[in-house]
């Protein structure tokens, strides 16, 4: 069966394209095989001019790239030219810091005779969706490429021609050939690839089932894995946070790719004492967002991906209402053709409801009341996943002791939670384990080797 590509604006088929088989498959594996085995005796410093060549090919095809996949997943056309640029500061930081990050240590009271050496494990399936399909698949594939790594890339069926317009840029950089190819695999060959012994490890960013599954998968056949998976974020507005500040950061994190993020904000705890006021602003500045073309530069808000997205957010947004909460704006699809849905702001949300304890991905906002700080904390952690968090307050002090006590991967204080290429960035609990950028994504997929001379 061919994977398709629709434009989540009009509904039209873009493109299909033809699933690879299981002799197309090997062949990729093999030619990565060889590649790597020459691409790890190469010198760090020799491994980073195709970075920056890439870093430079990324930014001459910004606005091609971009228009990709405002067409493949209606991501509005700023986000998506500031996303490839995103994608070039990464390559450039890499360049940069690859060799530092990857030397050989000699760690605090070791023998002077000894060193840890970091050392590529071989060819890395990488499994990535469609919400990001530039910064996905950078952030996974650049890291285990400085590494020493091959790379093989599956890529989410909707978003193929991206996929595809970045690996030639890869190959315009001077990436060797084999060394970072894309694989059309349908989901069945899933399992036949990560027990190949041609395969050394799992990096998948998606849906908390399917990195269950990956992982269940990578862990019988011993391999490493990174998982960054769902996520429902929590957004703390305490009662002595700077309003004005506060919601129009949480609509802007909300909104952010049509709320078609893990590190979106979705669920927003919010001290009782501020509530009427936070409530006012927020509903304020959501419903000023522009929602229509992605293509246009106005545009703040665009379809979801797909259908089913769109019908699985509705039901969400149904049973939660059904269950007691208040739409104070929004809560259906827009009419018309495509896949959008009304930016959403739901109060009165409680534990229970959808909009609560599952993840909403989409432009759906959940407010849920607490009466004090201490309250705020326990609803916040009362969650299956443990991706980001927020925090909004005036007193820096008690912001900082408040973020140690939050589960989640990353917690920003006064600021949207997000990823830069210097930082590590991954979850806790359902939203996965690993993590990815800086020296930690970069020392994902490698042996960490004691050498002692005697």
């Amino acid at each position: 069966m061919p994977f398709v590509s629709l434009n989540p604006t009009t509904g039209e088929t873009i493109a299909r394209y033809r699933a690879h088989s299981r002799t197309q498959l090997d062949q990729a594996l093999a030619a990565a095989q060889a590649a790597q085995g020459a691409w790890r005796r190469r010198p760090l410093a020799r491994r980073t001019p195709a970075l920056r060549a890439l870093a430079r090919g990324l930014r001459a095809q910004r606005d091609a790239l971009a228009a990709l996949a405002t067409a493949e997943m209606g991501k509005p056309i700023t986000q998506a030219q500031a996303e490839v640029e995103k994608c070039a500061l990464l390559c450039d930081y890499y360049a940069a810091q690859g060799a530092g990050l990857l030397a050989d240590q000699l760690p605090a009271g070791a023998p002077a005779n000894a060193r840890v050496v970091h050392e590529p494990l071989g060819t890395i399936l990488a499994i990535m969706p469609w919400n990001f399909p530039f910064w996905q698949v950078i952030r996974a594939v650049v890291p285990p490429l400085v590494a020493g790594n091959a790379v093989l890339l599956k890529p989410a069926p909707n978003v193929i021609g991206s996929t595809l317009a970045l690996a030639r840029e890869f190959e315009r950089a001077g990436f060797p050939r084999g060394l970072f190819q894309v694989i059309l695999a349908e989901t069945a060959r899933i399992p036949e690839l990560i027990a190949d012994p041609r395969i050394h490890g799992v990096t998948l960013t998606g849906s908390t089932a399917a990195g269950k599954r990956v992982a269940a998968l990578a862990g019988a056949a011993m391999k490493p894995g990174v998982f960054e998976l769902g996520g429902s974020d929590p957004a703390i507005v305490l009662r002595d946070a700077d309003l004005d500040h506060a919601a129009e950061v949480c609509a802007q994190s909300r909104l952010l790719n049509s709320g078609q993020s893990c590190v979106c904000a979705k669920r927003f705890i919010v001290e009782g004492a501020v509530l009427r006021d936070f409530t006012t602003r927020f509903v304020a500045r959501i419903a000023a967002r522009r929602v229509g073309d992605p293509a246009d530069s106005a545009t703040a808000v665009g379809p979801l991906a797909r259908a089913d997205l769109r019908d699985h957010l509705h039901t969400q947004v149904t049973r939660s209402l059904r269950l007691g909460a208040r739409a104070l704006l929004g809560g259906q699809p827009l009419p018309g053709p495509g896949f959008f849905y009304a930016p959403t702001v739901l109060a009165g949300v409680r534990a229970g409801m959808p909009a609560a304890d599952e993840e909403l991905f989409g432009p759906v906002a959940a407010i849920i009341a607490v009466p004090d700080a201490a309250t705020a904390l326990r609803t916040a952690n009362a969650s299956a996943y443990g991706l980001g968090a927020s925090l909004f307050t005036r007193n820096r002090r008690k912001g900082a002791a408040l973020a140690r006590e939050l589960e989640a991967g990353s917690v920003f204080i006064n600021d949207l939670v997000r990823s830069c290429p210097e930082l590590p960035f991954g979850g806790i609990k359902s939203s996965g384990y690993g993590r990815e950028l800086g020296a930690w994504g970069a020392k994902a997929f490698v042996n960490t080797k004691t050498l002692w001379s005697a």
